[in-house]
């Protein structure tokens, strides 16, 4: 995405682009200048070109990828398929599943399968005699040629299928619905467009190393731009709600948009619930700490929970500003906890820290899917209950409101991180992530690492920094 000289609307363009990527800030910032640098007044333009600004650094480059990892289609297998059976190209998409899955039902017929969603090498393949007798004039070794190719297709189907869930639940744990906004009305609204962008682009920030917490998404960019729309009597206040649904951006709508969403996330949070029981149930967890354990997919569940975690703040707000607060009364499934790595929580322990106080509560309650599949009763009253028992605010943390909007973050440059932690530049970064380095794994011996590369302060439990 090149943003060095591109007009308002090329710049507008790419902010919708951008919804499905994974650019600093800053990049987006500078496309912010472009679509409305002109509109605004010079402490505005102050602020937002400071931003820009940043987007220069280094010409420009980053050694951290401009994308969430996109799965890779299966042209590959059904190249392979087409060649092997003899087939004219086109007819099936190798980036779709569902199209992979009918290229293998199909391919599974010519082979003779009962059921061409069974393709077990030992128990499906068809012997000589059966093969006569569905006129399949193949020997034996390119039958089992022709089922080997198959069976990789079909494989493929569920990894790309998997992949693609995750990359969608990746993408709405950190930007809501932002990759359904449709084009023509982003494009329609240039404030709400460059505050959802940059918004979105704040929020999918990589977590850093730290002991001091995330930076707010909503700083003072962010702010200006959102001012801008409630300035503005036609703001697409849907677009917005969409990304950023606070009760202040919710009570704007109608109640059938409001219904709308509220039917969406409660959607979301019953498809997530169900594959992190899936994952609970087939890994063995500590609920009491939620440190992270030999064998455990951590990089899964933790996927999964901010999912959920999402899906289930914007819920309770969607239930807050459609007056409907109250069902939480009968029934309030409660967060999920993610892991936490075993060195960071041990960071935690020698500064004179511990455990955060949301895992008492979680490890108080129910678990959240047997309370939204109903083989759990979990209320309010409960919930308040688990949070007074471990010395945490139901409200102000979440739990059973949603949260209060905090103050206006600073905005500060993209660091480069390497494993989450903070280095000097993206030359250092590839060097010191090409070597393994902060990854837990033995270092290349021939990789020498000057002393001094990390620049993150570490604090210590009296909140000052050390070196």
């Amino acid at each position: 995405m090149s943003v060095a000289g591109s007009s308002a609307e090329e710049a507008l363009t790419a902010l919708h682009a951008s919804l499905d990527e994974r650019r600093r800030p800053e990049e987006i910032a500078h496309l912010v200048f472009r679509v409305v640098g002109d509109r605004v007044g010079l402490r505005e333009r102050m602020v937002l070109g400071r931003a820009a600004r940043a987007a220069g650094r280094w010409n420009g480059w980053s050694s951290m990828s401009s994308d969430f990892a996109r799965p890779v289609g299966g042209a590959r297998q059904v190249e392979a398929a087409l060649r092997l059976f003899e087939l004219p190209p086109g007819g099936v998409d190798p980036d779709d599943p569902a199209s992979l899955l009918d290229f293998t039902s199909r391919l599974g017929e010519s082979l003779g399968a009962v059921d061409p969603a069974r393709l077990d090498f030992l128990a499906d393949r068809l012997n000589r005699a059966e093969r006569v007798a569905a006129g399949i004039e193949l020997s034996k070794r390119q039958y089992n040629r022709r089922f080997r190719v198959t069976q990789r297709v079909a494989a493929k189907a569920g990894r790309l299928s998997t992949e693609r869930s995750k990359r969608e639940l990746t993408m709405l744990a950190r930007a809501g619905f932002a990759t359904s906004i449709d084009r023509d009305a982003f494009l329609a609204d240039p404030w709400a467009a460059c505050f959802v962008a940059y918004l979105t682009a704040k929020r999918k920030l990589r977590r850093e190393f730290t002991l001091s917490g995330r930076d707010n998404p909503y700083d003072e960019i962010a702010d200006l731009l959102f001012r801008r729309c409630v300035a503005d009597p036609a703001t697409d206040w849907w677009m917005i709600a969409q990304v950023h649904p606070t009760p202040q951006v919710l009570a704007r709508l109608s109640d059938g948009r409001r219904g709308e969403l509220l039917g969406r996330w409660w959607a979301v949070m019953r498809q997530v619930a169900g594959l992190l029981q899936r994952l609970w149930s087939g890994s063995e967890f500590d609920r009491s700490t939620m440190i992270v354990r030999r064998g455990n997919d951590s990089s899964t569940w933790n996927l999964l929970c901010g999912a959920y975690n999402t899906a289930r703040a914007a819920w309770i707000s969607t239930l807050e500003a459609s007056g409907s607060i109250g069902l939480l009364d009968a029934s309030c499934p409660g967060k999920a906890m993610m892991l936490i790595a075993a060195d960071l929580a041990a960071w935690h322990r020698s500064t004179g820290g511990g455990l955060h106080p949301d895992v008492g509560v979680w490890a108080r309650l129910p678990l959240p899917w047997h309370v939204l599949d109903g083989t759990a009763a979990c209320t309010r009253a409960d919930v308040e209950a688990a949070c007074a028992a471990a010395g945490v605010d139901a409200a102000r943390s979440g739990w059973v409101a949603p949260r209060p909007a905090g103050g206006v973050g600073t905005f500060r440059p993209t660091p480069e991180l390497v494993h989450g932690v903070s280095v000097a530049d993206p030359v250092w970064a590839t060097v010191l992530r090409s070597g393994g380095v902060f990854s837990g794994r033995p270092l290349r011996k021939d990789l020498r690492v000057p002393p001094d590369v990390v620049v993150s302060e570490l604090p210590n439990s009296a909140g000052r920094s050390e070196g």
